[in-house]
């Protein structure tokens, strides 16, 4: 799982082709388990918070790592929880950068 942590974000241009599924198997098997792939769109996981003031620190430390990385999830800030869901949105799928992102914010 540490192998996609270090790396980065490279951004991707529109006629990029989305991973296919035997692509995304490959990388979904470096990530967290917790990770669920949508409609191999996207990938979605709720972390757990002591409450909502651990929701919006948590959410920040996301953000932050989203701007470093130039590639923004969809986030939902609820008492106890953050739901994350990543895709790249301007290939209208999964690209790398989406596993990538995922393994940096586990190792938050």
């Amino acid at each position: 799982m540490s192998e996609l942590k270090e790396k980065h974000c490279t951004p991707c241009k529109k006629e990029t082709t989305p991973l296919n599924a035997e692509e995304i198997k490959h990388f979904k098997k470096k990530i967290n388990e917790d990770w669920k792939v949508v409609d191999d769109k996207k990938i979605r996981k709720s972390f757990s918070v002591k409450d909502f003031n651990a929701a919006i620190a948590f959410a920040q430390k996301i953000a932050v790592l989203a701007d470093e990385e130039d590639h923004h999830p969809d986030l939902g800030v609820h008492y106890g929880s953050v739901e994350v869901e990543i895709s790249t949105h301007n290939i209208g799928g999964l690209s790398p950068n989406d596993f990538i992102l995922a393994a940096k914010i586990d190792a938050i």
